[in-house]
């Protein structure tokens, strides 16, 4: 069974780490499809957990890319988080930042007093990502947090994907700080809802949007996070989710959709259908015969093959542990 995903939905929300670059290089073919999807009238929001930057220089890199964006059709974790953050302390409150530019300029522009250490007993801490952070940041952060200071983190991802491959996130800095302090921040990213609701918030009030799909590549925030906030999911597979991963996810982290490139938004999507025994997708038939996951027809490493054997997995009454899954279609 074939349609289109945009026959269920009137905008896009959409990651970009993992789904439009890597670093300074796009993926392909994702800036021609997000250009013809905005000529189709199908309005894109950008949701990113990267708080490191301002939404205009993100802006300047998609346009570098040939992709047209407002930059405050950009909604980044840094945003979010001095939201969350003006709900905890009184205006113009003192406030350490440990991240990039990008943050500092939202904690400004919500009339925050900007700090540089601990000794300034700041009232809030905001932790973000930025490569330039250091020992000595993260020491200010956890001094002041433990003489009292609220604590925001605009995101916890693991990793980051680069030119070269995966960096250490976000995530890995706040855990130091979490070793020192002993308790944990609130977060403003995905997985968690605050930024969704910011974007759809907007998305809202400019286009007259209601109901957008969400499309990233990392299951552990943006598809488990889009599914918190009652988003239909697309997992992309890009970026940092693998094969693997998806057929062992949990109910929370289950995509409604998987493509294998950004390129499958501008054609017709191709859903599994139950057989007998399975699930057929396209030209791929994967059935449960006892405990294990077959494909009966058509090629394991497809994308076919993969949905079809995902489809199974998940209406099993068998947890995935109790499974044994053909290796071809995650190896």
């Amino acid at each position: 069974m074939t349609a289109s995903i945009w026959g269920h939905f009137d905008s896009l929300l959409t990651d970009l780490d993992g789904v439009v670059y890597e670093g300074k290089r796009a993926i392909e073919p994702a800036p021609v499809v997000l250009e013809r999807l905005r000529e189709q009238g199908i309005p894109v929001g950008y949701v990113t957990n990267n708080s490191s930057r301002g939404a205009e220089t993100v802006a300047a890199q998609l346009a570098s890319f040939g992709v047209k964006t407002d930059p405050d059709d950009i909604v980044g974790s840094g945003q979010t988080g001095v939201e969350l953050l003006s709900t905890m302390i009184p205006a113009k409150s003192r406030v350490l930042v440990v991240g990039g530019q990008g943050l500092r300029d939202w904690v400004v522009k919500f009339g925050f007093e900007l700090v540089a250490d601990a000794s300034a007993k700041p009232a809030a801490v905001i932790q973000g990502f930025a490569p330039d952070v250091s020992w000595n940041d993260l020491a200010q952060a956890a001094f002041a947090i433990q003489n009292g200071a609220k604590w925001v983190a605009t995101n916890s991802d693991w990793t980051l994907p680069q030119e070269q491959g995966l960096a250490p996130g976000n995530g890995t800095l706040v855990s130091a700080v979490h070793t020192a302090v002993g308790q944990l921040p609130l977060v403003a990213g995905k997985p968690e809802t605050p930024i969704f609701d910011t974007a759809i918030r907007h998305m809202n009030s400019k286009y007259g949007v209601k109901r957008p799909a969400f499309l990233g590549d990392r299951i552990d925030t943006d598809i488990t996070g889009a599914n918190r906030a009652g988003i239909d999911s697309i997992l992309v597979l890009t970026g940092v989710s693998t094969r693997k991963e998806v057929l062992g996810i949990k109910l929370e982290g289950r995509p409604k959709f998987i493509i294998g490139s950004t390129a499958e938004l501008l054609s017709e999507y191709v859903y599994p259908v139950a057989t007998e025994r399975g699930f057929a997708c396209g030209s791929a038939l994967v059935e449960l015969q006892g405990n294990r996951v077959v494909v009966v027809k058509g090629e394991a490493r497809s994308l076919d093959a993969l949905k079809a054997a995902c489809a199974v997995v998940y209406t099993s009454a068998t947890p995935i542990y109790g499974l044994d899954v053909d290796p071809k279609l995650y190896a």
